[in-house]
């Protein structure tokens, strides 16, 4: 996968889960979970490569936190098109 994209959990029509898919090669696996700002829990594998970052709180993160925690990973940041899908409950 070379382009990050968005899956999003619902239950009874209101997001309950979320996780952003950083790019990565189909082998990777998250080796070890790293609580960063604003309920995001970021995954890397077990040679420190991010591969993903779980939204715990779908409904509150706002695009700021998002980008703050993908800067610090020297990642691409997202727009508000980006996260339409956790603003669609």
């Amino acid at each position: 996968m070379r382009e990050p994209y968005l899956e999003v959990t619902f239950r009874h029509g209101r997001p309950l889960a979320a996780y952003l898919y950083l790019p990565r090669s189909p082998n990777d696996r998250s080796r070890r979970t790293v609580k960063a700002e604003g309920g995001l829990l970021v995954d890397y594998t077990e040679s420190g490569k991010p591969i993903g970052i779980e939204i715990t709180a779908p409904a509150a993160v706002t695009i700021g936190d998002l980008n703050a925690v993908l800067k610090g990973l020297n990642a691409t940041t997202l727009t508000e098109a980006d996260i339409v899908p956790l603003r669609a409950a």
